[in-house]
């Protein structure tokens, strides 16, 4: 074969080679995307495997019991209707008249944004000190003075009640304490203001662990970098910390905010084990007199209370979600 014979050859087999890549190149394409398609149902299936028990639990603890206590309290149901719960009369919206029309209601809400008001702040700001002083200040026994610090929230709190009322009782250590120092005692679960500070500062010892640890892991994801840079610019220690830091701890501060803020507008345990909300009602929130008014034979009175908590919660919610979210957001 010549060479005028061997150009002709190899061209009709380079054409025919091109042809055939771009016949097959859409098979290929076609493959790959067939390929990622089954991958991204792969990824939705085991998603929802995992979504699948959070739904089932949120269905039968929450949506479920939340959509039933919203239809009985529009109705008139008592204890004695427990045993034929579909022989009851609808009574609309009557029973949230009747509650706000109730003193002691009303009282129990004051008491529960008092709580919240007072004791949300305190929580937050020692929980951030703590966890600055664990990030930067304590460089010795850290995970010791961690550990102290979170005890109180995995300690039952049945157990850590009994303690709190045998120290503060009338002729417990802390009165003997003062008496021994020559200051004047209290009775600290008997008088309405020394009773409600005592639960405040139960509270916060509770809590505060949690805010701590949330807080630390936030200060440890700031780039040291940036602190660095904020040295070399001048920039003192409060400047840093309200300059670079406090920004990149937005999300944080947003989740802690929002937790403590749902859990002391919850808050059932401290006044219940203490004072059972006296004296006089004074420490009384709203969960603990929906759980009176249960306990009483009210169901529909109760779980209209219920349904009015639900919804402060949701409203306090959106409220922080809307004023502490990321500028970029807006």
């Amino acid at each position: 074969m010549t060479t005028r014979q061997v150009q002709p050859f190899i061209g009709e087999v380079a054409e025919e080679s091109i042809l055939t890549d771009e016949g097959l190149g859409p098979k290929k394409r076609k493959k790959r995307r067939s390929g990622s398609e089954g991958g991204s149902r792969g990824e939705t299936v085991t998603g929802w495997l995992f979504v699948t028990p959070f739904l089932i639990i949120f269905t039968l603890f929450s949506l479920i019991p939340a959509i039933l206590a919203l239809t009985t309290s529009l109705t008139d149901m008592t204890a004695r209707d427990l045993r034929d719960p579909f022989n009851v009369n609808p009574v609309g919206f009557q029973n949230f008249i009747d509650i706000f029309g109730d003193a002691a209601f009303r009282r129990s809400l004051l008491n529960t944004f008092l709580f919240v008001i007072i004791t949300v702040p305190i929580t937050i700001g020692v929980g951030l000190f703590l966890a600055v002083l664990l990030n930067n200040g304590i460089r010795k026994l850290k995970a010791v003075f961690r550990a102290a610090v979170y005890i109180p929230v995995i300690t039952n709190i049945v157990a850590a009640a009994v303690i709190w009322s045998y120290a503060f009782s009338i002729t417990g250590p802390v009165n003997e304490l003062l008496a021994g120092m020559g200051l004047s005692t209290h009775n600290w679960t008997g008088s309405q203001n020394w009773a409600f500070g005592l639960i405040v500062v139960m509270g916060v010892w509770r809590t505060t662990g949690t805010c701590m640890i949330l807080f630390l892991a936030g200060l440890q994801a700031v780039p040291e970098e940036l602190n660095e840079a904020a040295a070399l610019d001048g920039a003192s220690a409060w400047q840093t910390f309200r300059k670079v830091t406090l920004p990149i701890l937005r999300p944080t501060t947003l989740l802690v905010t929002v937790l403590m803020s749902v859990m002391f507008l919850n808050i059932f345990e401290e006044p219940y084990l203490l004072t059972k909300g006296g004296p006089v009602g004074s420490t009384r929130p709203a969960a603990l007199w929906v759980f009176e008014q249960f306990g009483f034979g009210n169901i529909s009175y109760s779980m209209a209370g219920s349904v009015v908590m639900l919804i402060l919660v949701a409203i306090v919610a959106a409220i922080q979600f809307r004023m502490l979210r990321p500028a970029d957001e807006d």
